[in-house]
């Protein structure tokens, strides 16, 4: 039961009656999270998170996780419910969760975050942990894999949050985001300030091992880190937790006048969403840039066939208007004669909130390969070059399933065939060009 690919069977059951499990989102030896939905709900997506029950500490876990549930912060994950369940004969506990679009970790073995990013990045954290700290909590697990991106907003995980009081003897050091005293059973804010020393490494360098390789004495980092950060990780990593810089000092350094890197020009164009959450957007854009070069690859190595059609835009991509319209969008086939190639006679644009809209900064490719009966249904649609992360994959992949084709003729029988969708997502809207592929 604690293998990843036992958890993955599980997709299609109900928990309790209610809570579906939709997709299996991922997991490890020791947890597996699914997509659901909450009751009376189902266009609200929730994240559902399974944890084998520790049989003598099951009821305190769950106690905790209840407590957790009644924080209340724009930079925290919400829990809406908590229990414990039967499955496959053995009993575990599940937390039901705000779903994340996207989460620090699968941007850093990509690249580096660069020092802007980063001083975005900081704010929300410590903002975080400075209401679980002034609330008797600590967060625990301060770790890129915990720094999740939710709609517009930038948010720490919750579901590992407990109180200092509840010392465990049991608990071990799991990795190097783990302050040093955890080997104790040790939790404090001072643990939390040295885990967000390491992620704070991390992001810069995308090398954990920086922090546990540094001086004993003096915490030495490589001087290609960049002020304040350099400092700010410096006084995090002190193996003496009452050495350590405390929240406040580190929001001091962030301020502008103690920063190093430059400030954004007084004289934009255009005034920025102010969310914390456009870090991960900027990654996005990043890695999608290597995607257009893959996608260029991949048209070429298929053949696609040389007739191309108009590309379909949102309103907000054919109208000079600042309003954004993400809304779900069944848009008509531009006019063409029947063929024996087949043709495009509905789509669908992918449905966007505006807020996830805003966190993009450049334009976010997604191509997406659809298989077609020939009914001219898709039977099929996976994407073939995403950028970064899967929030706008899926929702290209579920737009592209609700499209339909003219199915092209052979001998006068309908055929099957293949398409690519090439999506374009920008901040003023959304673009794509279907093109059939030939076998």
């Amino acid at each position: 039961m604690s293998k990843p690919d036992t958890w993955k069977t599980w997709e299609g059951r109900v928990v309790e009656g209610k809570f579906p499990l939709r997709q299996w989102l991922g997991g490890s030896d020791h947890s597996a999270v699914f997509l659901t939905e909450m009751p009376g709900q189902p266009s609200q997506n929730a994240a559902i998170k399974f944890i084998p029950a520790d049989n003598g500490n099951a009821e305190a876990h769950l106690s905790r996780l209840r407590t957790a549930s009644r924080l209340s912060h724009r930079h925290l994950i919400r829990i809406f419910e908590s229990g414990s369940t039967r499955m496959d004969g053995g009993t575990v506990l599940y937390i039901v969760m705000e779903c994340a679009d996207d989460d620090l970790s699968r941007i850093l073995p990509e690249r580096a975050l660069q020092p802007g990013e980063v001083a975005d990045l900081l704010p929300p954290v410590l903002d975080a942990l400075s209401y679980l700290h002034k609330n008797g909590f600590v967060h625990g697990r301060v770790k890129p894999s915990n720094v999740l991106a939710a709609g517009d907003q930038l948010k720490l995980s919750t579901d590992q949050v407990s109180l200092p009081s509840e010392q465990d003897s049991r608990r071990r050091r799991r990795d190097l985001f783990d302050a040093p005293e955890t080997v104790a059973g040790i939790i404090s804010p001072a643990g939390d300030v040295w885990s967000m020393g390491v992620t704070l490494v991390a992001a810069l360098t995308r090398d954990v091992t920086l922090a546990e390789a540094a001086s004993p004495d003096n915490r030495d980092l490589p001087e290609t880190i960049p002020e304040p950060f350099r400092d700010i990780a410096r006084d995090c990593l002190r193996l003496d937790p009452n050495r350590r810089g405390s929240l406040k000092d580190i929001q001091a350094r962030l301020q502008p006048a103690a920063r190093s890197i430059p400030a954004p020009p007084e004289t934009a164009p255009a005034p920025q969403p102010t969310s914390r959450g456009k870090v991960l957007g900027f990654a996005l854009v990043i890695v999608a840039v290597l995607g257009m070069v893959l996608a260029v690859v991949y048209f070429r190595s298929h053949q696609a066939s040389p007739e191309t059609s108009t590309p379909i835009t949102s309103p907000a991509e054919r109208v000079p208007a600042p309003a954004t319209t993400t809304s779900p969008a069944s848009v008509p086939a531009p006019a063409k004669p029947q063929s024996a190639d087949g043709a495009v006679v509905h789509q669908v644009l992918p449905d966007i909130p505006k807020g996830a809209m805003n966190t993009i900064s450049g334009t976010i490719k997604v191509a997406v390969r659809v298989q077609v009966d020939p009914s001219g249904k898709v039977a099929s649609a996976t994407y073939k070059m995403a950028g970064h992360g899967q929030y706008f994959a899926r929702h290209a992949v579920q737009a592209a399933e609700e499209w339909t084709f003219a199915p092209p003729q052979l001998n006068g029988q309908a055929q099957p065939s293949t398409w690519l969708l090439q999506f374009r997502f920008k901040r003023s809207g959304i673009q794509v060009s279907p093109q059939r592929l030939k076998r």
